[in-house]
């Protein structure tokens, strides 16, 4: 039976997010897909533009969203989203503009 989104049968929903979910959770992996959502970006800018990103880590997550299909290499330019990773940032638009009204309301002054 298809969801009402008709995006699969309720365990292929749950699988999906819970695949996401553990993606997502993982240190740093929001953090480099927000840095590119400009486009491509080099190694060494991403590790800059994450101040306490290990080189190390940075290399496992840029695996890790390579392999989740997210991101992807192109030697000459960087990293850079895939299509599912672009999808993505459109899918969380209404979380940043939810995550920009909330920190304008209890930022501290």
């Amino acid at each position: 039976m298809k969801s009402a989104a008709g995006v699969g049968t309720p365990n292929e929903v749950k699988e999906g997010i819970n695949a996401a979910i553990d993606l997502f959770h993982r240190r740093w992996t929001m953090r480099i897909l927000w840095e590119l959502r400009a486009g491509p970006v080099t190694f060494r800018a991403l590790q800059a533009a994450c101040a306490d990103l290990s080189p190390s880590v940075l290399n496992v997550r840029l695996a890790e969203l390579r392999e989740a299909q997210l991101a992807v290499h192109t030697p000459g330019e960087g990293y850079g989203l895939t299509e599912w990773g672009t999808d993505l940032l459109v899918a969380m638009r209404p979380l940043t503009q939810w995550a920009a009204r909330w920190h304008r309301a209890v930022r501290p002054r």
